[in-house]
């Protein structure tokens, strides 16, 4: 039940984020920088520490151009990884300017299910080249024009502007990973207020449409909050699976681009 314990909460905080569309700030304006880095705790049917997911930002260079290096990681702890080991780390390099990626890495081990991937982007030639490590091979794909990987989507439409957005809109995102493009939808649901363990923190709720069987209970199962400010950070994700229920929250951040808007302190 935990083999893609941080891909789903991965593609989950993405989803949350998922509007095609040409960026709405400027480079200046982003609401993300370098050094930024969000730490959430994970747990299982919200009775014990399952294990933790981080995303952190750096800088890099490609042939001169600026480009934003982000590291993802997830790892179970305590018990869980007695019977069942995560250590997943997913890297992605995006040009500062377009925000579109250049390079997706894919390390993972989950329980003695490995992979070795990296994918190389070319958007010019609307084509990704994925090489896999473990099997010694190389292929190249066609596709579409605003094309992001799994984690480079989170940084890109964290730029989307969502004041339009009314209860109930769906909305698309488009993901190439595994050698396809993904279509995800998902539905926002409104607004709420978060109690957090930094205090209260107005959010957006959105809701995954997901595919139910192997993994999720349901259709609608995953629910994800977000912070309604110039942020735009994962706050709680929440998903019912086969079997009990996995939970993440916002542990730990630092390097916000603009203020933390907490409404009051608990």
């Amino acid at each position: 039940m935990f083999k893609k314990i941080f891909i789903l909460l991965l593609l989950s905080a993405i989803t949350a984020f998922g509007q095609s569309g040409k960026n709405n700030y400027t480079p200046s304006k982003l609401p993300f920088q370098k050094g930024e880095s969000l730490k959430f705790r994970i747990s299982y049917s919200n009775f014990f520490g399952a294990g933790y997911a981080s995303i952190e930002v750096k800088e890099s260079k490609k042939n001169g151009v600026e480009a934003y290096h982000i590291k993802g990681v997830g790892k179970t702890t305590g018990v869980i990884s007695w019977f069942f080991k995560v250590e997943d780390d997913y890297q992605t390099y995006i040009n500062k300017e377009t925000l579109k990626p250049y390079r997706f890495i894919r390390k993972i081990n989950e329980g003695g299910y490995t992979k070795d991937k990296e994918i190389l982007f070319n958007h010019q030639a609307n084509l990704a080249t994925v090489k896999d490590f473990k099997k010694n091979t190389e292929k190249s794909y066609e596709i579409g024009d605003d094309i992001q990987d799994m984690l480079s989507a989170l940084y890109y439409l964290r730029n989307q502007d969502f004041s339009h957005l009314s209860p109930n809109d769906e909305i698309e995102l488009k993901l190439f990973f595994d050698e396809e493009t993904y279509v995800f939808k998902l539905l926002y649901l409104g607004n709420e207020v978060l109690k957090t363990k930094f205090g209260n923190v107005n959010s957006l709720i959105f809701k995954p449409m997901v595919q139910s069987g192997r993994v999720f209970k349901e259709k609608e199962s995953v629910t994800i909050w977000v912070s309604a400010d110039k942020n735009k950070i994962p706050l709680r994700i929440k998903a019912s699976l086969a079997v009990g229920s996995l939970r993440a929250d916002l542990d730990e951040f630092k390097g916000l681009a603009h203020p933390f808007n907490i409404i009051f302190n608990n």
